[in-house]
């Protein structure tokens, strides 16, 4: 973990969260300004800056990770399909709106409409 990095201490509980998932390789949280009515975010419990940074050793637990999405999802009021669903994304770089510099994936969904800032690019 980076001593300085606000995902790394959250990780660490040095700042509180929300949390709503956790085990030895991730946390789950309500984003703090969330963007759609279910906003969580994942991230993985080890330092990594972003999806930039991923390489072929990071295919077991980026899966892993990826798996827990739909879960976390239901768990925490997405409605199922075909009605239902949810979003994911992962903002790479200042060019790709990411503010924290740790890996992290956004779960969106709920409810339609959402707020502007979450509405998919035209």
């Amino acid at each position: 973990m980076s001593h300085d990095c606000l995902f790394c201490k959250i990780a660490r509980h040095e700042i509180p969260a929300r949390v709503v998932y956790e085990d030895d390789q991730f946390l789950a949280f309500h984003d703090i300004n969330p963007a759609a009515p279910v906003h969580l975010l994942l991230i993985p419990k080890h330092h990594i800056a972003s999806l930039a940074e991923v390489g072929s050793d990071d295919s077991g637990w980026l899966a892993r990770m990826v798996q827990l999405v739909p879960q976390l999802a239901a768990e925490n009021g997405c409605n199922p399909l075909p009605e239902g669903g949810f979003r994911l994304v992962a903002n790479t770089g200042i060019e790709g709106g990411q503010e924290v510099d740790h890996l992290h994936f956004h779960i969106m969904g709920g409810a339609r409409p959402w707020s502007k800032r979450a509405a998919p690019a035209a």
